[in-house]
């Protein structure tokens, strides 16, 4: 596997300093390596502005997946929901599609046991899936697994033979392609803990649970007994949105009183790695692409809408979905181990059950 930066990339990324070297995908003994502030484009472009406003100078622009390292953290004046801004070379960028990320190296476990699967999460900006057949061999897989996503492995193995890296992969299961797995390097997963599992104030009762999401204000609050004990800002989906097609489904968010249905650590929303282009469901990003991983994933709605964690921006406080509740990841966690009903880290199947009351409105 080649690196994921050639040196013109590395060149291109001027402002990324020494500490951005590190993201070699490849590198022996480096498993605890944080490179600060850096981001990921999460969108088409991004242009670089002379200052923190939408109305200034375009110095430069971006693209997907370019990495940029932050010098400042900048408070605007507008846009009035997210006012943040970050200084980077050249000028600012507007946090609102940008994706705070990290390289962290993890150690592999040396096995899994069959028929067990260990919940993982990325902790590198972005690595590539490969997958092998016997028609083509080893092929790498696009998009690339991002920065925060969740997934299940199943087994350590050999990968595809590559001058710069030997180690282990691990094979990730993923319910929309079971029949064909797909693999990425070990190191660049870490297996999460069970206290991510670990239910929160399990001794209210399910009824005296209550999430209201006030879709005007893009807010959420969690109560127990009538009494806010959790609040945040979220993105619900494009109000008056479709997505087209014969199904024509709404992206409005949709209001009125419900129960949690299900709850999934690590769910593929959206498109197969292997049927990109044969059809989507509600919960498809705004670009069409694959979002294998999405973490921790509440459904309140039988045809899918959800509380889920978000990998894809930080625009919180502004419509933004496909008619999911987009949240925080450490948000989505924190949720998910609320609502009832419970789930065990060994559960890797949909859990229903007498859940959590939600209600949605305008």
């Amino acid at each position: 596997m080649k690196s994921q930066f050639s040196r013109r990339d590395f060149l291109k990324l001027g402002g990324l300093t020494l500490g951005g070297l590190a993201f070699s995908p490849f590198l022996p003994g480096l498993t605890d390596f944080d490179d600060g502030f850096v981001v990921r484009i999460a969108t088409d472009q991004m242009p670089v502005r002379s200052d923190p406003k939408d109305e200034s100078r375009i110095y430069q622009t971006w693209y997907r997946d370019d990495l940029v390292h932050v010098y400042e953290e900048v408070k605007a004046e507008e846009p009035k929901h997210n006012p943040v801004w970050y200084r980077v070379w050249g000028g600012y960028l507007h946090r609102g599609r940008l994706h705070r990320v990290k390289t962290i190296y993890q150690t592999p476990v040396s096995s899994i046991p069959e028929g067990k699967r260990l919940l993982t999460e990325s902790t590198v900006p972005y690595t590539t899936p490969y997958r092998f057949t016997k028609a083509r061999g080893w092929e790498a897989l696009t998009p690339p697994i991002y920065y925060g996503s969740v997934h299940w492995v199943d087994g350590v193995t050999e990968g595809p033979k590559m001058a710069d890296y030997t180690g282990a992969w691990y094979r990730i299961y993923d319910e929309l392609d079971s029949n064909v797995p797909y693999y990425v390097p070990a190191i660049h997963l870490r297996v999460l803990p069970t206290s991510y599992f670990e239910p929160i104030t399990p001794e209210v009762p399910y009824d005296d649970k209550l999430i209201e999401v006030n879709l005007t204000t893009q807010t959420l609050v969690a109560y127990e007994y009538g009494k806010s004990v959790f609040q945040t800002n979220i993105s619900s989906g494009i109000r008056g949105g479709g997505l087209g097609g014969e199904k024509g489904i709404s992206t409005t968010t949709p209001n009125g009183k419900f129960t949690v249905l299900d709850k999934v650590p690590a769910k593929h929303m959206g498109y197969s790695y292997f049927s990109i282009g044969k059809g989507g469901d509600v919960t498809t990003d705004e670009s069409g692409y694959v979002l294998p991983g999405i973490p921790w994933s509440t459904f309140f709605t039988p045809v899918g809408h959800a509380f889920h964690g978000t990998y894809w921006h930080e625009n919180f406080g502004q419509e933004m979905s496909h008619g999911c509740i987009n949240m925080r990841t450490n948000e989505a966690n924190w949720i998910f181990r609320w609502v009832q009903p419970d789930h065990s880290p060994d559960a890797v199947s949909n859990h229903r059950g007498r859940g959590t009351k939600v209600e949605i409105h305008y």
